[in-house]
This record gives C-alpha cells, sequence and structure tokens, in this order.
C-alpha cells in the first residue's frame, strides 16, 4: 500500500484497471454516467478470458429471454438458486443480480453497441426446482470485426484449437454444414457463405472478421468504449493501490514509460482478471491436482486481489470451489507450443464415449457440466489425475475427440505426440491408461449394458435437459448412450484446469470492496474475478461468471457516478 503523500502524474474520475468484459463495461458505463475515465489493461489486447469463453451471460427474467417464447421470472431463478445454495441464497449481492440484471441489458441496448438475443434452448446446468431450458443464457449477437478498422487487432483471438483453416471462428451451429456441405442447399450455402467471407477477409487480415461468442462480446464492448471517448491505456498493469485515510485515491501502475501515479476522485475499480497464473494464490487456495493448468490468459497474475490484499481488503472463503473448473487435455505441436484444449461439450456428452479414473472405473455423469465433470474428477481422483476419455474408432469418426476433429482419417500425428493412446482390444488400452485391465473391461461392460437399455443405472447420463441438449438426438432411445463397439479403442487423457476464479475479494451489493473486519473500503471497487462469486464456486448455468461481471460492473460505475438511485429506487 502507498500513502498519497507524493506527486501525481495524472488524475481522472475512474480508474479501471484490467480490459475484460467487466472492467470494459465498468469503464464504459462510467463514461456514459458523465465521467472521465481512464482504463488500463496490463497486455497489448483487450477482452481477458472473456474473449477466449463462449461470451454468454446468465442473466434472467430478461426482455431478451422473453423472446425465445418460454416465460422466465426473477423468481424462478431465485427458486432454483435457492435449490443450490441452500442457507447461501440470501446473499444481498443475489437481490441486487437478479433485480438489476434486466436493467443493464436494456441499458447496454439502449445506449452502446452491446447487443444480446436467447437462443431457443440453453439448459441450466442443475437439474433442480426452477432451473429453465432456454431464456436465461443469452449470448452477443455476432460482430464484424471490420468495423474496428486497424483497431481489430488489440482484439485478443480465440483459441487456436477453436478455430479452423488457421483463423475462421466457427459456432455450434456452423459445424453441422461444415462437415456435410452438400448435404442439403441449406448446408451447402451455410458453408459456402463461410468459406467465401473467410478467404476474402484473410486478404487484409491474420484472422477472419466475422465474430462469434466472446470475441463478439467483447468487441462490441471496445467498439462502444472507443464511441464513448474513454483513454485506454494498453501495457499498463496494477503495481499498488493509493490510500489516503483509509481510502483508496489512486494506484501506482507500471506502464512502458515506467511507473506512474494516477489520483482517482470517484475511486478505482479492480477488473484484473482474478487468480489466474498467480503461483502465491493457486498455492494458497487450489487443491494440488488443479494448479497445474490454467485457461486464463498469461497476463493474468492475480494483480487485483494481492493489492488488494495489501490495504486490507477481505479474500472470501469457504466457498463450494475456489475456481470453476474445466477438463482439458493437453498436446505438445510440432512447433513447441503446448494445446490445452477445454473439453466443454462437444464429445463429452455424445453417445459412445465414457470417462473412467486411475482405478479404471466411471467416476462421473460425462454429459453434465465441464465443472462437475471436473469436481466429481477432483473428489475421485486428485491424488492420480489425469482422467481418461475412451471410445472407439467410430466414435471419433462421427464426433471428433478433443484435438482431433470430427472425420480425421489419420491419427498418427497425434499419437505419435502421445495426446491418443490406442489399444486394439481394451486389455491393451488398460496398459497403455496404466489401469486395471479387468477393472476398465468390467467397466465398458456394464457401460455397454446400460447404453443396449438406454439407462445409464449409476449416473443417469442422458436424463436431464442438459444432457439431451449436448448429446445427439438421432441416438435412440437415449441421445447420449451408445455402445462402445469394436477396435481400436482410444483414450485422451483429461487434466483439471480453472475457467475462472470464485474465490476473491469480498464486495457488497454495489460492488464495492469490504475489509476483512466487515468494513466498506471507500473508492475501492472489485468486478469479475476479483471479486468473490455469487453463486460461490457453484456453476447455476451457461454465464454464470459473465452475466455478474457485466451487472456488476455496471453497479460500480453507477455507483461511483453518483447515479445508483436512479436506476435502483
Amino acid at each position: 500500500m502507498v500513502q498519497a503523500n507524493h506527486s501525481w502524474d495524472g488524475e481522472t474520475d475512474l480508474l479501471v484497471i484490467g480490459a475484460g468484459a467487466a472492467g470494459m463495461t465498468a469503464a464504459l458505463v462510467a463514461a456514459l454516467e458523465g465521467l472521465q475515465v481512464i482504463l488500463c489493461e496490463k497486455s497489448d489486447m483487450v477482452g481477458g478470458t472473456t474473449a477466449t469463453s463462449a461470451g454468454t451471460v446468465w442473466i434472467p427474467g430478461s426482455r431478451q429471454g422473453r423472446l425465445t417464447g418460454k416465460p422466465d421470472t426473477p423468481e424462478g431463478a431465485r427458486t432454483y438458486l435457492a435449490a443450490m445454495l441452500g442457507e447461501h441464497a440470501t446473499d444481498q449481492r443475489l437481490d441486487m443480480y437478479l433485480k438489476a440484471g434486466p436493467i443493464v441489458l436494456d441499458y447496454l441496448e439502449q445506449k452502446t453497441s452491446v447487443r444480446f438475443a436467447a437462443p431457443p434452448v440453453h439448459p441450466d446446468y442443475k437439474d433442480l426446482p426452477g432451473a429453465a431450458i432456454a431464456g436465461r443464457a443469452l449470448g452477443a449477437v455476432p460482430f464484424d470485426g471490420r468495423e474496428l478498422g486497424d483497431d481489430f487487432a488489440r482484439i485478443r483471438p480465440p483459441r487456436r484449437e477453436f478455430m479452423v483453416l488457421g483463423g475462421m471462428m466457427v459456432g455450434k451451429a456452423d459445424i453441422p454444414p461444415l462437415l456435410a456441405p452438400f448435404r442439403d442447399w441449406s448446408s451447402f450455402r451455410h458453408a459456402a457463405g463461410l468459406l467465401t467471407r473467410y478467404a476474402l477477409d484473410r486478404v487484409n487480415y491474420r484472422r477472419g472478421t466475422r465474430l462469434i461468442m466472446g470475441n463478439a462480446l467483447v468487441a462490441r464492448l471496445f467498439d462502444s468504449i472507443r464511441r464513448a471517448n474513454v483513454t485506454l491505456r494498453f501495457e499498463t498493469g496494477l503495481s499498488e493501490l493509493i490510500s489516503d485515510r483509509g481510502a483508496i485515491v489512486g494506484a501506482v501502475l507500471s506502464s512502458p514509460n515506467g511507473q506512474l501515479a494516477i489520483r482517482a476522485h470517484k475511486g478505482v475499480v479492480l477488473a484484473t482478471g482474478g487468480i489466474g497464473w498467480s503461483r502465491e494464490l493457486r498455492e494458497r487456495l487450489f487443491p494440488h491436482a488443479a494448479r497445474r493448468y490454467s485457461l486464463a490468459p498469461s497476463s493474468n497474475t492475480g494483480d487485483g486481489i494481492l493489492a488488494g490484499e495489501r490495504i486490507g481488503a477481505g479474500l472470501e472463503r469457504g466457498l463450494d470451489s475456489p475456481a470453476l473448473w474445466m477438463p482439458s487435455s493437453v498436446m505438445r505441436q510440432t512447433d513447441g507450443r503446448l494445446s490445452v484444449f477445454p473439453h466443454i461439450l462437444l464429445d463429452r456428452a455424445k453417445p459412445g464415449l465414457l470417462a473412467v479414473n486411475r482405478s479404471g472405473r466411471r467416476f462421473v455423469n460425462e454429459a453434465n457440466s465441464y465443472h462437475d465433470f471436473v469436481a466429481a474428477m477432483l473428489a475421485s481422483n486428485a491424488a492420480a489425475t489425469p482422467a481418461f476419455l475412451i471410445c472407439d474408432r467410430t466414435f471419433i469418426r462421427d464426433f471428433g475427440i478433443g484435438l482431433v476433429h470430427p472425420g480425421t482419417r489419420s491419427l498418427t500425428s497425434y499419437l505419435q505426440a502421445g495426446y491418443l493412446l490406442e489399444g486394439q482390444t481394451i486389455e491393451e488400452l488398460a496398459q497403455q491408461i496404466g489401469t486395471d485391465a479387468d477393472q476398465l473391461a468390467s467397466t465398458v461392460k456394464r457401460y455397454n449394458r446400460y447404453a443396449e437399455a438406454g439407462i445409464d443405472e449409476e449416473f443417469g447420463r442422458g436424463t436431464s435437459e442438459l444432457n439431451r441438449f449436448n448429446g445427439d438426438p438421432d441416438n435412440k432411445p437415449n441421445p447420449c448412450l451408445r455402445r462402445i463397439g469394436p477396435g481400436p479403442y482410444y483414450a485422451v487423457a483429461v487434466w483439471p484446469s480453472d475457467l475462472a476464479s470464485s474465490a476473491g475479494l469480498r464486495t457488497d451489493a454495489r460492488a464495492r470492496v469490504m475489509s476483512h473486519d466487515d468494513r466498506i473500503i471507500p473508492g475501492l471497487y472489485a468486478v469479475g474475478n476479483d471479486s468473490s462469486s455469487i453463486f460461490r464456486g457453484m456453476y447455476p448455468g451457461p454465464g454464470t461468471m459473465i452475466g455478474p461481471a457485466v451487472v456488476f460492473a455496471w453497479c460500480a460505475a453507477i455507483d461511483s457516478a453518483g447515479t445508483f438511485t436512479e436506476y435502483l429506487k
């Protein structure tokens, strides 16, 4: 902590540190509310973790959600969250979130380039009272990156593993037409349109400019803050917060021009991306088996949380989980780059795949959310990670597995890299993954029996809306179960990785940071992953990190601008 007894290198009304979805929202809204804003980003690109995500926001009871024709209300969401959170469902931040969420969506739509739309089906992740199959999860409307001009290069690209042909973004709805373009006229037209657009893009750009998912949300926010004349400083990260008689009045920043002290008359917003790759925080908060891999950008190193702790901010403990988890497979590419592939939905829920731990036993409903998959993995297998996804050759042909795309004919490179493990028999595969052959054979035999009956007697796979949504609707009677057929057989190792952190600084319903002894620290806000999760490390549905990030960033901005009561009476 630095005391405010030195000269300043600059000043502003609101200083926002971190240009992910949360930081850009806070900066944008504060500027729209009349404040002078400086937004600082440690890297040379905007977007943070959001840019490489699906970009979904989980906000119940919105006007946009009602357009799906499936009614939803904040009260229904409250029932759902009460069933999930129990006594913790009384958190005042939850009340604020459910009340403010729809207001924030309309505010952004009316005043900025940000647009959301709800798909007709996108189920909640828990099969609990009050769960919805649509209307709560909204995605950003696609954006044309060409509108950003030269600043298009400032948008953090998606993970390479999720782009095709070296730089084309592909969504879930794009995959079937691209795999079978001659199936019908609609598929051909869709595939031809994507490929033609991409070919033209590559004449002038390093990647495709058709932005979807998280890239679309980031680009829309970036486009809006450019229009709002927010001062954006790249390669400028947080070193220390500056305090004056217990209030935060500015920050010391590390920039290409050296250390800068910026005074902030209305406050400082921490939006640096949470725990990320901070070795100190990972060792302190994460289970040992989950410390190795993160899906956060390398520039996310816990700066906001650590700086907050140094001035007396409280770190929330006792959560269900310190992070939101993702099973990820890992492969060293020929150029030396390490690919970490998040197994979100393209393979785990499909029929004909099962997951086993080191003992050769199933330990989870493979079609459940990625977070729940890893939570079960850590409980079952924490001392002996990784776990293994197992399938036959037909499965890879139909659905792919991890980095291996559907229809891949030659598996040689994946086998040589050790990414795929192969056995002509189940017993051979068991030897490859280091498990008991008799136990693995028994597991596969039992799974095949469930597949024939269409009923998973152990884990209920295929019984929830989420399972069926991500399965194969053409597979009967259960979209998530199919026999594992004759060999050869394949396995891919999956490791626990963190998608985002749940542990963070304690905040109130206006995103104001709280001290370790429950006092509001004047002038300091924390949003996004820098603040503790309102869902306490549980994962209600798609977008339950970005949704609160956007909503509480809005709350922080209007609170600092003094206009809170104008919107929330």
